[in-house]
């Protein structure tokens, strides 16, 4: 029987344990060392928003941004993400997949045990409050850790597609094309009868072919931006190169796609962000379209995702899986190791627990 204590006017009332869950969590700007797990208060649904129990999350360059609170100009540029010594959030994550547990009001569409996937905050942990809005139900053959390695990083790879708009046989190189995004730009890229050129490291070069790359450059060998050649698209996912030597790879009436970008513990101060800003700045010069995609997430792309996954149309590379309990290993391991495509995070499942609806 649950404890009673007395209410001011002396009459007894239940007190009810608040319910918890286990998080990754962190409380100032760091390396991984300043994650760890904890137990925090189990998130309630709210409008528009489900309960959902979390089979599989996955890691974003965002979190490792957010984490080292990088570049520094992001600590005044999103305030509702940035303070000035920690996040404002403290669970890191946004891509995640699992099934429902509860439905908060306006969210009659989904019910509990629906098999889902999305973008939401504070994702690795044991549950997530999800919009719905930026959800999608996980087709049947495609499994929650492939889920979860879609949201964020394929939404991204066909907004950078979307924005330029090639036509079928355009030439289009990616730089940066065996990450998490860049996996998916091939992937995206061959299925819509592009000709890509890949930049990468020699020990992805095959993953980069199988994938529907035709060349491949390994950039430790060759320069790319060096090589005379030019392209109908380029897109930019690393940000280590100029803007003018990114330009000079496109053709006239070409695009170029900048996207992200940057390495931990360098370019600390204004990083990626430098390169957007000069792009914005330099959108009225003559020569190449430059364009600067934001991937907002929503329900609909999700959904088109999904059926590219369970029709084989592409599939998400997964690098390497971890445990909840190996969370901070995860962040240290895609900050230092040059991942390829996706690092996940997978949960136990666990019989759901008897919520009701709301």
């Amino acid at each position: 029987m649950a404890p009673r204590e007395a209410l001011h006017d002396g009459s007894p009332a239940l007190v009810v344990a608040a319910q918890t869950m286990q998080a990754l969590v962190q409380d100032r700007y760091g390396g991984p060392d300043v994650l760890r797990l904890a137990d925090v208060p189990r998130p309630v649904p709210r409008q528009g928003e489900v309960l959902v129990r979390v089979e599989a999350a996955s890691i974003n360059a965002r979190d490792w941004h957010v984490m080292r609170g990088e570049p520094r100009i992001a600590r005044l540029m999103d305030r509702s993400l940035f303070g000035w010594r920690g996040p404002r959030l403290r669970v890191r994550g946004t891509d995640y997949a699992g099934v429902v547990e509860a439905v908060g009001p306006g969210a009659s569409d989904w019910a509990v045990g629906d098999r889902v996937f999305g973008e939401a905050t504070q994702t690795l942990a044991e549950y997530v409050v999800a919009p719905t809005a930026a959800m999608a139900r996980v087709p049947d053959g495609v499994s929650m850790q492939q889920a979860a390695a879609l949201p964020l990083a394929a939404t991204t790879a066909l907004e950078c597609l979307r924005a330029a708009d090639p036509r079928p046989g355009a030439t289009v190189l990616v730089n940066g094309a065996s990450g998490g995004v860049g996996t998916f730009v091939i992937q995206l890229a061959a299925s819509m009868r592009l000709h890509v050129t890949a930049v990468c490291s020699a020990r992805n070069s095959d993953q980069a072919r199988f994938l529907g790359a035709q060349r491949v450059i390994d950039y430790a060998r060759e320069d790319f931006v060096a090589s005379g050649s030019t392209y109908d698209l380029v897109i930019d996912l690393v940000g280590n190169r100029s803007l003018r030597d990114l330009r000079g790879l496109v053709q006239p009436s070409g695009s170029l796609v900048l996207s992200g970008g940057g390495v931990p513990g360098e370019g600390r101060l204004v990083g990626p962000i430098g390169l957007l800003v000069r792009a914005q700045l330099g959108k009225s010069r003559r020569g190449p379209t430059v364009f600067t995609p934001l991937a907002s997430p929503a329900g609909e792309v999700l959904e088109d995702l999904a059926v590219l996954v369970a029709t084989g149309t592409i599939s998400p590379v997964v690098d390497r899986t971890f445990g909840l309990d190996h969370a901070a290993s995860a962040l240290h391991y895609m900050e230092s190791d040059h991942t390829r495509g996706k690092v996940v995070v997978s949960l136990p499942s666990a019989p759901a627990h008897q919520v009701s609806e709301g």
